[in-house]
């Protein structure tokens, strides 16, 4: 995924463009959002309101020059830049700006009667100036769908996209000011030398979707400052099949959507992704026959599938097809297109489970499909293996299911889809262990760039003289009932009935 510092020739891309102006350098940028923030008028309802209806003005205004700086970085068909970034950000930042009144309202909370006369709530704010790194394969939806988030809980936001998505990070550099604050929402665009100079300076959180690796070069930097981070990274996400056997209807279904929820998002290459497919022996023959037939029917015109991002994530897609292991359990597919940066969506059986493709994230249009003896023997196979961002499984088994979120752990369960949980604002999108840990989307982004403060105001009509020096018994026995909420052994204590 998105990367830090890559250098130009590893990313197999052109000259990143210019990161800042002419005169402008990242440490004045950065000292100009802090001033921004600073001013205190980034807290407000309006100016929050404001900047979420920029974005959407921005959206709507600019929908077609989206279109062709997706185009132009992925092959990005219209249709799926549409469905999984630009109508993902409208519906996100629609929301924003209905709820963000709500969201910032504080929030009671209970305090023990022995604190009367008191008043606690809880109250967020906004953390400060925010950093978010985003990626290259969907390089405006996750530039700004943390930046909904970041406005509407009251930050100051730098966000750097991704120089591998290079028309993308131009279109957010040429627009995001002119629809928003533009000192206290900035575009800083560049290679690797802006990325570790951002590092080198203190913000008040750091978002970053992109690679584990690289998230810990993130993190040692971070820790410099003791500057919270968020990430948002991957894994082998498995899809565990058992929707055979029920009506036809049912199975095309699901093919349907794990055909989907392998190729028809960026080709693969999406953190969510399935990345591998688990079914038991006796049906691999009916799901391959329905692989193949929707493939061809969803892919006949190869213009509807997204293209590899760059030379060198497709000689790494190619390296897992040339082992020789590998390339023996290739049923369909594996056609290769350099000069286009195509792969033909491809389907494996069973290859080595010590092989790459089996043992790193594929992030591409290959599927492997492992099989199982009985299909409750993939709940171990998935605990086996590094914790996913999310787990997938076609089956109308109850008991099954219950195993499957019991069992397993990862940062999400979707049964009888895939990625599709992503565009639901009522669940956060994160990960845990290795693949990522913070949690966005919906009120989980206002909350991920907040500070939920702690408020609480007491009245002096009431003073507890149990909780000062000089201690004897009696205090002690008075605070062994208070720690219990028994209040009427604390007033016979007080009142010396009780011992």
């Amino acid at each position: 995924m998105g990367r830090v510092a890559p250098s130009v020739e590893e990313v197999g891309g052109e000259q990143p463009p210019p990161a800042l102006g002419p005169g402008e350098t990242v440490s004045g940028t950065v000292a100009e959002l802090r001033a921004a923030y600073e001013s205190g008028r980034t807290r407000s309802l309006e100016w929050r309101q404001s900047q979420l209806r920029g974005l959407l003005r921005l959206l709507a205004e600019e929908e077609a020059a989206a279109f062709r700086a997706l185009r132009e970085d992925l092959g990005k068909h219209q249709a799926e830049a549409y469905r999984d970034e630009i109508g993902v950000l409208v519906k996100s930042a629609n929301a924003a700006l209905r709820e963000v009144g709500k969201w910032m309202a504080p929030e009671k909370v209970w305090v023990p009667l022995i604190a009367f006369p008191a008043r606690a709530q809880l109250e967020p704010q906004p953390l400060g100036v925010i950093l978010v790194f985003s990626c290259w394969n969907v390089p405006l939806g996750l530039s700004l769908e943390p930046l909904v988030g970041a406005l509407a809980a009251g930050n100051a936001v730098a966000l750097k996209p991704s120089e591998l998505a290079p028309a993308t990070a131009k279109f957010l550099g040429d627009n995001v000011g002119k629809y928003m604050d533009a000192t206290a929402v900035k575009v800083i665009q560049g290679g690797p030398e802006v990325g570790e100079q951002l590092m080198e300076h203190r913000w008040d959180k750091v978002l970053f979707t992109g690679s584990p690796r690289i998230a810990r070069v993130v993190m040692a930097a971070a820790a410099k400052h003791l500057t919270p981070v968020a990430l948002e990274l991957g894994g082998k996400c498995p899809c565990i099949f058992d929707t055979i056997g029920g009506s036809a209807r049912d199975l095309q279904t699901a093919v349907n959507r794990v055909v989907g929820g392998k190729w028809s998002s960026c080709a693969g290459q999406a953190c969510l992704a399935i990345d591998y497919v688990l079914v038991e022996e006796r049906f691999v023959p009916v799901l391959i026959k329905a692989l193949k037939s929707t493939l061809k029917k969803f892919f006949a015109d190869s213009d509807h599938m997204a293209r590899i991002v760059n030379a060198r994530h497709f000689q790494r897609l190619s390296d897992l097809l040339k082992d020789k292991s590998v390339a023996a359990s290739v049923l369909h597919g594996g056609t290769l297109d350099a000069k286009n940066l195509c792969i033909e969506p491809t389907i494996l059986l069973n290859p080595p489970l010590d092989s790459a493709i089996m043992t790193e994230e594929i992030f591409g249009p290959l599927l492997p499909i492992i099989t199982v003896k009985k299909i409750e023997d993939s709940i171990a196979f998935v605990r086996a293996r590094p914790r996913p961002l999310a787990v997938y499984a076609f089956t109308k088994n109850a008991a099954l299911r219950r195993r499957i979120v019991e069992e397993t752990s990862s940062g999400s369960v979707t049964f009888n889809d895939a990625v599709v949980q992503y565009g639901i604002d009522s669940l956060p999108f994160g990960g845990v262990g290795e693949s990522g840990f913070g949690q966005y989307h919906g009120k989980y982004s206002f909350e991920m760039f907040s500070h939920k403060k702690a408020v609480l105001t007491r009245g002096y009509l009431i003073e507890l003289t149990a909780r000062y020096p000089p201690w004897d018994d009696s205090k002690i026995s008075m605070m062994r009932q208070l720690y219990r909420y028994n209040y009427v052994g604390f007033v016979l204590t007080f009142l010396g009935l009780k011992k």
